[in-house]
């Protein structure tokens, strides 16, 4: 199971979007100026072996991996240049799958409406087992992968990333202050696609070439049952 510092002590995950270049012309999306973000609610969280990604009825179902950092305490009003700080404040690390119901996300984009139901579905998060730092020398220098029946989707370093993880943690901490167990997601590169119910994604990460221990995710899709049915709003 993940350490329980993932889950219990998480009382926001912050999401940065666009944080990889080949990712944003994939999605036809514009290149942001600066950071952006939004949140996914601490119900979402998968945790390993606590069962499959549910498909709500009617979505149109993805996939982006992503480094999480795990926040070990309070970070408000981080100065963009304190680069040991902002690693400092990091506890560990995760790998993520963050999914999204791309079709709710593209409609809300279309009438100008927030899109927090296409991030917030309950197991829209699968996350890792916890990854100490000591496994991770460098996060800008770190393999993430993820596969969909055994095939290749996503595989690119988070030497891509557009904006820098002390870049990224002064941003938000401008906006609202980062708290211990906080889980803030980096963004995720090129490959993101659609998943089928049946189908299993697998993620995780490398260094140097090699597996990080703890840090593979194993995931079916299946169908969410109760009463959502993706509608025009």
């Amino acid at each position: 199971m993940a350490s329980p510092g993932i889950v219990a002590n998480c009382r926001k995950v912050v999401c940065i979007g666009r944080n990889y270049a080949d990712h944003i012309k994939e999605l036809n999306n514009v290149r942001p100026k600066k950071p952006f973000f939004f949140l996914k609610p601490p119900s979402s969280i998968l945790e390993p072996g606590q069962g499959p990604v549910l498909r709500p009825k009617g979505v149109n179902l993805h996939y982006e991996v992503e480094l999480a950092l795990i926040m070990g305490r309070q970070v408000q009003d981080l100065p963009e240049d304190d680069s040991q700080g902002a690693l400092d404040s990091i506890a560990g690390y995760a790998v993520s799958i963050d999914m999204t119901a791309r079709d709710v996300q593209e409609e809300a984009k279309k009438k100008g409406i927030p899109w927090t139901a296409a991030k917030g579905f309950d197991t829209f998060l699968p996350i890792s087992n916890y990854i100490p730092k000591s496994a991770i020398p460098d996060p800008h220098n770190l393999e993430l992968w993820l596969t969909v029946n055994g095939k290749d989707r996503q595989r690119d370093s988070t030497s891509l990333m557009l904006f820098r993880i002390p870049r990224v943690l002064s941003e938000i901490s401008r906006v609202m202050k980062l708290e211990e167990g906080d889980v803030v997601l980096t963004g995720t590169p090129k490959g993101v696609g659609k998943v089928e119910v049946g189908d299993v994604m697998r993620a995780g990460a490398m260094v140097g070439g090699e597996e990080i221990e703890g840090a593979r995710i194993e995931v079916g899709v299946e169908e969410k049952g109760g009463l959502y049915v993706f509608e025009e709003t």
